[in-house]
């Protein structure tokens, strides 16, 4: 029965609004904004999101990603802007005129009732007769795998399965739009890093539109399509997990996503399609001309420590342009084995230190570097990112 399930987005919704025009957003948020006193949570949000995505709000505590989150479910009013469902303002409707269920953090699940009956609990609000609960009770136990424990109360589960049962109450209305708090937060790194993969499997079977909240990095580069980082309740970037990582848009954005080495500097010269940075710490810098163009001035070079390779002597071979190759040359300061890679940071003659993420693709220890052992770290200008300071 799973496999039938109907898509959520041919249904009609409970505010009286049709599926959405072919092409345009199945959410649309305009201008949003939402102050509790002096403080200004949310400020001035607006974005786009698309039928059948799988999108991501992160960012760190107290940026306003749960507060969009709240405000999108109806347990928030705006004090500004409008929330466009199908093209029709929900901003002022209640929560249960909403089409969209909101599985929350701590999951709020019903102590006193079973695994059927609180999946069940908003289908009996909403009217639904007693055999078709049965049937869609059996379908959204199917779906998210608790087959044999209806009968069950909360505290007779474990945390992974009684976040099957919110989910499963959460979809249980088939709502077009499902929010997610924190889903996974509570569960240990094995059953996390599991269950994020059968929430995209569902996600695409269902062909539902996933909006998932979290300041896990890791989680939203794994699960989302498209990411929407936060900061200080504005949307400081929306894009790709790829292009998030490789091409942010500011200093803050490329330390908040991964790991990076970053090194101020200012610009010097252009040579070609390339840009000559001094920098602090590594000395002069050779990297690619930005796709965006930036000031002249004070600048920052970025790069990510996969793309620094080390080696005893320096690059070996005609690796691109030998002009352009950034060489660095320092002693091993600190070493840190994370079974695939090895993290290396390397004390620079001229300062600095960079860190290198190495594969440990050998068995044993041939390829390996130690403490205090010369060596160079090199990159190519193109894998250097260049942001304002």
């Amino acid at each position: 029965m799973t496999d039938e399930l109907p898509r959520t987005g041919a249904a009609k919704d409970a505010v009286g609004e049709t599926q959405s025009a072919a092409g345009e957003p199945l959410l649309r948020i305009e201008g949003i904004a939402k102050t509790f006193g002096t403080f200004r949570a949310v400020d001035g949000v607006s974005l786009d999101i698309k039928a059948g995505e799988f999108f991501a709000l992160l960012g760190p505590s107290g940026c306003g990603k749960t507060t969009l989150l709240r405000m999108l479910a109806g347990f928030e009013a705006p004090d500004e802007g409008r929330i466009l469902l199908g093209g029709k303002d929900i901003a002022q409707a209640l929560p249960h005129e909403r089409p969209i269920n909101m599985m929350f953090q701590n999951y709020a699940l019903f102590p006193h009732l079973s695994v059927h009956d609180n999946i069940a609990f908003g289908l009996k609000r909403a009217g639904m007769a007693r055999t078709d609960i049965a049937t869609r009770v059996a379908e959204m136990v199917a779906l998210v795998k608790l087959d044999g424990l209806e009968k069950r109360k909360p505290d007779q589960l474990s945390g992974g399965q009684r976040q099957r049962v919110a989910l499963a109450r959460a979809l249980a209305r088939r709502p077009r739009l499902l929010l997610l708090d924190e889903p996974l937060a509570a569960l240990d790194k094995k059953l996390r890093e599991s269950t994020q993969g059968e929430l995209m499997e569902l996600q695409r079977r269902l062909g539902m539109t996933f909006i998932i909240v979290t300041h896990d990095q890791e989680e939203a580069m794994t699960m989302a399509s498209r990411i929407g980082v936060m900061r200080d309740g504005k949307l400081a970037q929306v894009a790709s997990p790829r292009e998030l990582y490789e091409a942010p848009r500011s200093r803050w954005i490329a330390e908040f996503v991964g790991d990076v080495n970053l090194f101020d500097g200012e610009f010097k010269l252009r040579d070609g399609h390339h840009l000559v940075i001094a920098t602090q710490g590594a000395g002069t810098l050779m990297v690619a001309e930005p796709r965006e163009p930036v000031g002249e001035g004070r600048l920052s070079v970025a790069i990510r420590p996969e793309k620094v390779k080390l080696s005893r002597r320096g690059p070996v071979g005609e690796i691109g342009h030998a002009a352009a190759i950034n060489r660095l040359e320092g002693v091993i300061a600190d070493i840190c084995y994370l079974g695939g890679t090895t993290t290396y940071k390397v004390k620079l003659g001229a300062g600095g230190t960079v860190q290198a993420a190495v594969a440990n693709s050998a068995r044993l220890e041939a390829d390996s570097y130690s403490l205090d052992q010369h060596v160079v770290a090199w990159f190519t200008p193109d894998d250097c990112v260049v942001l304002p300071s």
